[in-house]
């Protein structure tokens, strides 16, 4: 996928003029990455396939009467949760950071582009007030079992997982329980063919 395609991509998964949100959005990420490191100087020659359809995929994965509300675990750069906070914004996005800087850079943004749907819980996921999510996402937050048990909490029988994986992602997905295995399936992510997405519905149960 091309910078070009990757635009395009995401302009078609958003609503009203996503492609100019997210360039500010972009432009304030760029700026802040010189005082912080979000991601890496590299990726952000990619930006827009290595970053914003990478998280803005995960759409495509979820009815839009159901997207509320989405929990982000260990947002960091804002992806995907600013990314979809950005792209659909009548949805609630829940994200959950416990860096303070990074908290004040998403808080920043949300201001900036008017994200009031958007809300930034600055903890630990541990100590988080629960509620349940219609769906539940996380980019390189933690190894998936690990994640499974500090966020089954914020689940109920319904809510989707959206779990990007890299290219590890059919290897955690084998080592868990055969209930775990049968909640999820592997789909080959959109933007990287060698890299994997986790698909599930429901709340694990660790029997």
């Amino acid at each position: 996928m091309t910078e070009l395609e990757a635009r395009e991509f995401c302009r078609t998964r958003g609503e009203g003029d996503v492609v100019t949100r997210m360039e500010r959005f972009i432009a304030m990420l760029a700026q802040e990455n010189v005082r912080q490191n979000l991601v890496s100087a590299a990726s952000l020659e990619q930006v827009w396939t290595r970053h914003i359809a990478d998280s803005l995929q995960l759409v495509d994965h979820v009815p839009r009467e159901t997207t509320s509300p989405w929990l982000d675990l260990g947002t960091g750069a804002g992806l995907p949760g600013l990314a979809i906070a950005i792209a659909l914004p009548d949805t609630e996005v829940v994200m959950v950071e416990s860096r303070r800087r990074r908290v004040e850079f998403l808080e920043r943004v949300c201001a900036e582009l008017g994200l009031t749907r958007a809300r930034v819980v600055g903890s630990r996921l541990e100590t988080a007030a629960s509620f349940d999510a219609a769906v539940i996402s996380a980019r390189a937050f933690a190894p998936l079992d690990k994640l499974l048990s500090l966020s089954t909490r914020f689940s109920t029988r319904s809510t989707i997982w959206l779990l990007p994986k890299g290219r590890s992602g059919a290897q955690e997905l084998q080592a868990q329980s055969s209930a775990i295995q049968a909640m999820f399936h592997v789909e080959r992510s959109a933007t990287d063919s060698d890299a994997a997405l986790l698909i599930g519905r429901g709340r694990p149960d660790f029997g």
